[in-house]
């Protein structure tokens, strides 16, 4: 369902990961093709992944493509047998300019029914962490179902906010090329510099959450 909402100018690719990343299909906006991929998805016969390889080398192709990409990232978020560890995938995360990763963990649900507790537990919880982090520095958005049911309403916020977004720029005021991170902040204010106070037709306030990439990395002098 959520790849039928997609635009025809939308390009996907469908990717798979155990030990190894595979390719299912490669960009293409022809939802056949996707289709096909989807439907010769099977359940695993082991639950080895290595996760950090996966994003690494996604985040790789996606960085030579123009535009706006996004990452639905699928998984417990466990990782067993990557060649990289996690300090490297955060920073791969962080030096990929315009990419935003939505991550849905399936572990919550494994939690919930009381995988053997303790450290399994623990490991499943540090994997959550993980997903929620990867969105959360590129601003996506992290989902934990504990049922299928809830499925459906998390793509449709992931679509929504994919084709809901503001570009907000801005020029720093340090102009050096060093390649350095620099974190960002958002908020919304009202003409005074406080916290922007909304509310509906009734007069009732209004919560709201900003989701935004927490940083980005200056240019080299190359660049």
């Amino acid at each position: 369902s959520f790849f039928n909402s997609l635009h025809p100018d939308d390009y996907v690719a469908v990717m798979t990961y155990d030990l190894h990343t595979h390719i299912l299909s490669d960009f293409t906006n022809n939802k056949d093709i996707v289709a096909e991929s989807l439907n010769s998805l099977t359940i695993p016969t082991f639950s080895e992944t290595d996760v950090f390889d996966a994003l690494y080398e996604t985040l790789d192709r996606v960085s030579r493509i123009e535009g706006r990409k996004y990452i639905i990232l699928i998984g417990s978020g466990r990782d067993t047998f990557s060649k990289l560890t996690l300090d490297k995938i955060l920073a791969k995360v962080k030096a990929t300019p315009n990419v935003t990763i939505f991550s849905i963990s399936t572990g919550a649900l494994l939690n919930e029914m009381g995988s053997g507790g303790g450290m399994a537990e623990m490991n499943y919880l540090q994997a959550q962490n993980q997903l929620k982090t990867f969105a959360q520095m590129t601003g996506g958005l992290y989902f934990a179902p504990i049922f299928q049911g809830e499925l459906p309403d998390d793509f449709a916020q992931i679509n929504n906010s994919i084709r809901n977004q503001y570009l907000v720029t801005y020029r720093p005021t340090n102009m050096k090329n060093d390649g350095s991170y620099r974190k960002v902040k958002v908020l919304l204010v009202d003409n005074e510099g406080h916290p922007l106070q909304m509310a509906d037709e009734k007069g009732r306030p209004l919560k709201y959450s900003i989701i935004a990439r927490d940083g980005y990395n200056a240019k080299l002098p190359v660049e």
